[in-house]
């Protein structure tokens, strides 16, 4: 067998993501809470794995599908903009494992304040943390901004869920139990754009098709964080609407009224195996490295780059995750 030849494009997924297919089978790879398993040393091979193919070296005896595997490591555990190493809980790979332990346990334990706004907490500070580690560009953000981003998320996730939880006390139970979903929903509207306030300010990184860096849009910044926010609360649709309604139907069964102990591992089953699924197609929804035309920037940068580059009508950015 021959050395790998060094044309092949690591720096894009490996299928296409022009198409809503190729994306969900790139954030398949991406999601697998398998990769969570990996060994700091098996990370550390595949990075060099990646960067070293990408200096022009090729790692003797490797294949291509070698290759494929260590760029999907790689990615599952480094931040694409800044290459730092992301926190455990903060990577794609811990999306499920996560969610449906702390989705599950808030729509198991939405009947009283105190559990309320516990796990609202537990799933604010999380999602604080995913939203940081999977930030776009590497434009650094203050510890008071975080700071801001997470009491703000949190302080609008408990009122949202609490002001509901008061409003359906009347209504009839099934009601109820969509009450987290609605809180998560606001709070992913307060937490992501906070979070992500310093690329509102100063923009991210926009570069041609080439992969060469053009200069920061805030136009960019805004347009990649609703792209985010729409997948997010698609994201937690599934995992927070059919638990509800299928729990709803068993806890009027004798098996679970005999076995109450049993609702809180069963609705985080049911959630675990919605999220399996809703988690890569949902993060598919838009493409990962966005394009936006040169006519819809901000009045300089388009200037700027119509006097560097005449010819480029389309910029790319990485919209996060």
């Amino acid at each position: 067998m021959g050395e790998l030849p060094l044309d092949i494009n690591i720096q894009e997924p490996r299928w296409d993501q022009s198409t809503f297919l190729g994306r969900a089978r790139h954030f398949f790879t991406v999601t697998d809470p398998r990769n969570l398993l990996l060994s700091a040393a098996q990370l550390e091979t595949s990075r060099n794995i990646v960067q070293n193919y990408r200096a022009g070296v090729v790692t003797p005896g490797i294949t291509e599908d070698q290759l494929w595997r260590a760029k999907y490591v790689y990615d599952s555990a480094f931040h694409p903009d800044t290459g730092e190493k992301v926190v455990l809980i903060g990577r794609m790979s811990a999306q499920v494992p996560m969610n449906m332990t702390i989705t599950g346990c808030m729509l198991t334990f939405y009947r009283k304040t105190p559990t309320v706004v516990f796990w609202q907490w537990v799933n604010q500070s999380f999602n604080a943390i995913v939203n940081y580690s999977n930030r776009s560009g590497d434009t650094p953000i203050t510890v008071r901004q975080l700071g801001t981003a997470y009491g703000s998320a949190t302080t609008g996730a408990v009122a949202t869920a609490l002001g509901l939880k008061s409003l359906t006390k009347h209504l009839p139970p099934l009601v109820g139990r969509f009450v987290p979903f609605a809180a998560v929903a606001a709070a992913n509207c307060i937490n992501i754009p906070l979070m992500r306030q310093r690329e509102l300010q100063v923009g991210i990184p926009v570069a041609d098709e080439a992969g060469q860096r053009l200069g920061y849009s805030v136009t960019a910044a805004k347009q990649g964080i609703f792209q985010v926010v729409i997948s997010r609360i698609c994201m937690a649709i599934p995992a927070m609407a059919i638990p509800p309604l299928i729990m709803d139907t068993l806890e009027k069964k004798d098996f679970l009224k005999r076995r109450p102990w049993l609702g809180a591992p069963l609705q985080v089953g049911l959630v675990g195996f919605c999220l399996v699924f809703a988690t890569p197609l949902c993060c598919a929804l838009f493409p990962q490295k966005s394009s936006i035309n040169v006519s819809k920037l901000e009045p300089e940068l388009r200037a700027q780059i119509h006097e560097q580059n005449p010819s480029v009508e389309v910029v790319y950015y990485n919209k996060g995750l």
